[in-house]
């Protein structure tokens, strides 16, 4: 419903074309993640998150490597170290998880923020920053869902999978603001003009 396929297509292929062309360490591997749909920037920080064995939410060289070639990103080990050092501001050998995959986010303008997170808050109707299966009854409608007509899922299995689809981690049937932000920051890519953007979202959250 919120990123459509069409558009994810459309990113992989313009990715791909930039990504002969950049030269800069972030730039190139932002590209390898859109390069794989609106989706691809969340899936690396499920890669590491999975690494992070102590849950300190840094990460040192040696896990940042091995999650790079784990998620079959392509790159030459002085990129990579290179790229290490531009998130490792404090020179302390470890790089801060959150910090990075906000970084690796494509840039957005403050309208596309905003529409966002005007969604995030309509969803969220708790207010605890974090939108669960209670939060979309009545904000979400699954009566036109194919699958709620022919009887195969019932509305909160229809709930939880639109979840999952936002859900990075665990598939806890918890969204949280900086999930949501990541999601969307993909489909974000996938699309040049503001303004198309900012429709399709209110367009989709009624907003």
């Amino acid at each position: 419903m919120a990123g459509t396929s069409r558009h994810d297509r459309q990113m992989a292929i313009d990715a791909k074309k930039r990504l002969s062309e950049a030269t800069d360490p972030v730039e190139r591997l932002r590209l390898q993640c859109l390069a794989r749909g609106s989706a691809g920037i969340k899936g690396l920080g499920r890669v590491f998150r999975i690494m992070d064995d102590d849950n300190s939410r840094n990460l040192e060289l040696k896990e940042f490597m091995k999650g790079l070639n784990d998620y079959g990103i392509m790159m030459e080990k002085d990129e990579a170290m290179e790229l290490f050092r531009t998130f490792d501001k404090d020179g302390s050998g470890q790089i801060d998880f959150d910090e990075f995959l906000i970084t690796l986010r494509p840039p957005m303008s403050n309208a596309r923020k905003e529409v966002i997170m005007q969604a995030f808050r309509k969803l969220d109707k708790t207010g605890d920053g974090v939108i669960t299966v209670e939060d979309l009854r009545g904000v979400y409608n699954v009566k036109n869902h194919p699958k709620y007509q022919n009887g195969e899922w019932t509305e909160d299995q229809i709930f939880r999978k639109f979840l999952d689809s936002f859900d990075s981690d665990d598939k806890d049937g918890k969204v949280t603001k900086e999930e949501f932000v990541n999601y969307y920051s993909g489909v974000s890519a996938s699309i040049d003009s503001d303004v198309y953007f900012i429709l399709m979202m209110k367009t989709a959250w009624k907003l």
